[in-house]
Order: structure tokens, then C-alpha cells, then sequence
């Protein structure tokens, strides 16, 4: 269940003009600190392709190692950005320092594992990816009997629990990736094909906890999961980070992990089960069955290193109202180096998320340029440990610098468009909160049209960053160049680009490349520009909509 923490704010009535208003305040207030249109517009058109590729190309260069948390290549980062924003004139955000420490533990599984299951040894990296959470440099399962439990989904408001009746204590819980909406393309069942924070591999292992479960084994498979093996293999071999922990985390199953779907099959079938018949009856209602007399065993070898990661948070102070602030935000960390592997090993995270990094800067940048500072508070936001769940994300929410209830909105920004001006722009959780309509008022000056979530069975709203200051309270935009492009020649580019960029992902291959075409992601750009103008120039806070799960 998504915690909700009501914030009293003052209700948003009226969207106000992009030029800024003259301040009442008589201390501050005189026309020589408003920025006119035209000085507005020049720091608009300010953002440019150039900048931003050159920004781009030093974060995911060689020289920076993939920006693991914890590593080289993070000092080197926070150096980077540390020397851009004081450059343009942002003053440290938490004090006198740019930085806010993040105390992370690193858990590595050793790969030379197997899990046994039905007399048969699987292997780590192409049938299975296991680890544990625990703070432990040895977790197990011996003999955990195996019960399947659909989606592994307990959430009262849908009168769904596939818990029901069932005492996993001891027991290892076997899961489908996704929700039922996804499944049934119900639009009544859930919320149909968009995924639910249920539909989360976050939550299947947090659920699984809840219940007393010893191991969770999600099943992949490519649709529900909305990324291929590579993806799992990738994203869950290597140093895991999660916040250092009197308890070790011992809250948490012993062991999770993710088999493929061949696996999966093989299993039912062992049990005596149809897999996909089985799939078939988990989407129609709380299900849960032993599978037969299957049950796992695996040794989990951990190597457990205790480190400080950090955000990164700069401000350019408001003249009239500093104490309330928009927030931009990025995830400047990426997924590091592997020395296990053969030729290269760097994962160099140039789309994901060195684009959003240096949009950090160009943005911030030209917030700089204005004449006048805003009469709020400008903070931009970089967060560790993204790629690990959200976690530098999360401690900011948990340990903010600027309180929840003096944060106007966020605005995330995360792996930006590289293939072109696309006519719309796609909004990840349309209709969450006010924010929406900034959004279309602002683009309207583009000739631009709202889209909704191009992959709804994805769950984006609930991967990013922004996912925690919404889940505080905060009025949170994620949104990026839509699907349809603005020309042929951008149509062409696409045909051409779109399904490498969709293999690179969290993959050796996201590199910076020559055939990008970044113009789309400056026109986002100036949009989330244009954005922070108009509330920093209010006294608007934006609303969650009456229907969000969000809302105060």
C-alpha cells in the first residue's frame, strides 16, 4: 500500500502567466526584479543541443566508470557537477554543502551458485538471477517448499489477496512480473493495462516479506515485465545497494530473485501444473497452490562493504519567497563497471541517465541567465542509487533538506528523448495532479499536444525518482517526448534508432552516439523551464487530482 502523508498547502485556483508578477512585499517588491518577456524567452531559448551533448559525453565517458554509487566515478561526478553549478552562480543546497550524505551498504552475491529445484541444477545468469537483501554474507534456502502464488498481490481496495488462506512461513513464494490489469486488459480489473505499484518486482519482494515467505522467485517474461533478460541479469548481478540498517534487513526474505520463463515452465510442468493455464486463472481473482512437491535450495555468498554515497543539491535562492522551492531532479548514478567481463566492461549510462544530468545543468543554467533571480526558490536535485530502487530518491524524501510542505512540485527528469521533436509529449500518470495543466499551457507555445503514458503496462510513474516525492506528497511531473514524430526524417531516424536504444538499455551498449538527435530534448527542456518560471512567479502550489493515489 502506498503511504500517504497529508500536507496542509493552500489550494491552487488560478494558472498564472509566464511572466513573472511585481512582489507585494514592500520590502522587496519593485519592478527592477521582474524579468520581462523578452528576458524570459532569451534564457528559453538559452537550452541548446550543444551544451547539453557536450555535458552528456563527460558524464558517461570512460574517464567516469559507468557512475557507480560509491566509486571513482562518483567523486568524479559530484566534482562535475559541483564545478557547473557554482560556475553559474547556485549556492550550496543543505547548508554550506552541495552534498547530502546517503549511508548505503554494498551486498554482491558471488555468482558461483545454483539453485536446485526437481533434481535439477540451474545456473546464475541464464536461468536464474538470486540474491539476497540481507545484510549477511550468507543467506540460504534448504528445501523451501515451492507454492505459487499468482501475483503476489494483497490489496484490500481491489478485494485481492493471493495470501488468502495460505501461511508461507518457511516457504518459498513463486510470482508472476506485472498486475492482473495487465494480463486481462480489463480496464475495470486494477487499472488495466497501466500498471499498478502492485504490478512492481519492488513490491512482490516486500510483500512476500510481509508474509513470512523465506525466498521470493519472481517469473520473467518479456511483455509483462516491459524489458528483456538482459535486463535482470544486468540490473541484479554485481554490488546491490540498499540504507545501511540496525535490523540487516532481516525483514527481508532470505533469498529473491527472478527466473526466465523457460525455467518457469519447466517447473509447472514438474508440479504437475499447466503454466499457462495456471497464468490464466492467477488474473481472475485471489489464487495460490502448492506446487506440488517441489522445493528449492541455494547458498547465497555475499561480500558486504559499508560506504557513503551522496545527493547532490544546489539552490538559487528566491528574493521574495526562499523558503519554497520547485525541485528539479535526476538520478546521476548509473550501473558502473564489471571486471568479470571480457572487452568492455564500462556501463557507460548515456541516455540513462547522463541526458538527465546534464538537462540538470542546461535547465539550471538558464534560470541563471535570467536578470532577476525567481521570487521562489530554484533547487535542482541529482540522487544516488537509482538503478538500485530509488534510494537516494528515497532517503531525500525521508530526510529532506527543503520540507515536504515548503516543496512547491518536482519535476524528474530521466532518461531524455535522443531520437527527435516528437508533436506530443508524453505524461507518465496523466492526470495525477495540476501539474498537467502547466504542463499543456506550456507546451501550447510549441504547437504541441498531452499525451498520456505511451507504455501504461510499463508502471514508469512508479521507476523514477519522482515516484518518492510523490509518494510524500509532492506534486511530481515525469513526462518526455511523445510517440509521434514530428516529421518524416524524424520517423526515419526512430525506425532506425528505436530498437538499439531499446536493447542498450541498462546495457554495455548505452552510449553516447553520434546519431542522436537531441533537438526533442531541449524542446522538453525549455518545457519544464517554462514550468518552474510560472510557479516561481506564484503563489500557486499545485494540486494531487481527487482521483490520484496520491493526493493529501
Amino acid at each position: 500500500m502506498i503511504k500517504k502523508i497529508g500536507l496542509s498547502l493552500l489550494s491552487a485556483t488560478v494558472l498564472v502567466g509566464c511572466v513573472a508578477a511585481t512582489s507585494d512585499d514592500s520590502s522587496q517588491g519593485n519592478s527592477s526584479q521582474v524579468n520581462s518577456a523578452q528576458d524570459i524567452s532569451a534564457s528559453y531559448d538559452s537550452i541548446n543541443t550543444a551544451q547539453l551533448i557536450e555535458h552528456t559525453k563527460v558524464l558517461s565517458s570512460d574517464k567516469f566508470g559507468g557512475r557507480a554509487p560509491s566509486s571513482e566515478g562518483e567523486k568524479l561526478t559530484l566534482d562535475y557537477l559541483t564545478e557547473q553549478f557554482t560556475a553559474i552562480g547556485f549556492k550550496p543546497g543543505n547548508g554550506d554543502s552541495f552534498l547530502q550524505e546517503v549511508p548505503l551498504v554494498s551486498i554482491e552475491a558471488s555468482t558461483d551458485m545454483t539453485l536446485a529445484i526437481g533434481g535439477k541444477n540451474y545456473q546464475h545468469g541464464t536461468d536464474m538471477v538470486m540474491g539476497s537483501a540481507r545484510i549477511s554474507e550468507l543467506e540460504q534456502l534448504k528445501n523451501s517448499e515451492l507454492v505459487f502464488v499468482g501475483y503476489g498481490v494483497n490489496a484490500p481496495e481491489y478485494n485481492w489477496n493471493d495470501y488468502k488462506g495460505l501461511d508461507v512461513k518457511g516457504k518459498t513464494v513463486v510470482i508472476l512480473v506485472n498486475d492482473p490489469g495487465f494480463a486481462t486488459q480489463d480496464p475495470e480489473l486494477f487499472t488495466g493495462n497501466a500498471m499498478t505499484y502492485y504490478g512492481r518486482w519492488t513490491y512482490k519482494y516486500e510483500e512476500a516479506s510481509r508474509q513470512g515467505a523465506e525466498g521470493a522467485i519472481i517469473i520473467h517474461e518479456t511483455a509483462p515485465a516491459s524489458y528483456g533478460w538482459s535486463v535482470v541479469k544486468n540490473s541484479w548481478t554485481g554490488p546491490q545497494f540498499s540504507f545501511q540498517r540496525d535490523d540487516l534487513n532481516k525483514d527481508r526474505v532470505a533469498v529473491e530473485g527472478w527466473i526466465n520463463s523457460t525455467v518457469a515452465n519447466e517447473l509447472f510442468e514438474k508440479a504437475g501444473l499447466d503454466f499457462d493455464k495456471m497464468k490464466e486463472r492467477a488474473s481472475q481473482g485471489s489464487f495460490n497452490i502448492d506446487m506440488g512437491n517441489l522445493d528449492a535450495s541455494i547458498t547465497v555468498k555475499n561480500t558486504i562493504k559499508k560506504s557513503i554515497s551522496y545527493n547532490f543539491i544546489a539552490t538559487l535562492p528566491g528574493h521574495k519567497k526562499a523558503d519554497e522551492h520547485i525541485l528539479y531532479s535526476a538520478h546521476w548514478d548509473h550501473l558502473g563497471t564489471d571486471l568479470t567481463k571480457t572487452g568492455d566492461q564500462i556501463y557507460n549510462g548515456a541516455r540513462d541517465n547522463a541526458t538527465g544530468t546534464a538537462a540538470l545543468i542546461e535547465v539550471a543554467e538558464a534560470f541563471a541567465k535570467l536578470p532577476n533571480t525567481p521570487e521562489r526558490s530554484i533547487t535542482f536535485l541529482a540522487v544516488t542509487a537509482e538503478e538500485q530502487g530509488l534510494l537516494g530518491s528515497k532517503f531525500y524524501a525521508a530526510n529532506p533538506v527543503i520540507p515536504a510542505a515548503k516543496t512547491v512540485a518536482n519535476i524528474n527528469m530521466d532518461a531524455l528523448n535522443v531520437n527527435g521533436k516528437s508533436k506530443d509529449v508524453a505524461v507518465y500518470g496523466l492526470g495525477q495532479s495540476e501539474l498537467d495543466d502547466f504542463l499543456t499551457k506550456a507546451a501550447l507555445k510549441q504547437n504541441r499536444d498531452i499525451s498520456g503514458d505511451p507504455r501504461p503496462a510499463a508502471g514508469i510513474y512508479y521507476r523514477s525518482d519522482h515516484f518518492a516525492f510523490a509518494n510524500v506528497g509532492i506534486p511530481a511531473l515525469y513526462a518526455k517526448g511523445g510517440a509521434v514524430p514530428a516529421d518524416e526524417a524524424t520517423a526515419a531516424l526512430r525506425a532506425k534508432l528505436d530498437p538499439i536504444l531499446g536493447k542498450c538499455y541498462h546495457g554495455l551498449c548505452d552510449e553516447y552516439s553520434e546519431d542522436w538527435d537531441l533537438t526533442g530534448a531541449v524542446e522538453d527542456m525549455q518545457l519544464f523551464f517554462e514550468i518552474g518560471v510560472e510557479l516561481s512567479a506564484s503563489d500557486v502550489w499545485p494540486q494531487w487530482s481527487k482521483t490520484s493515489e496520491f493526493k493529501r
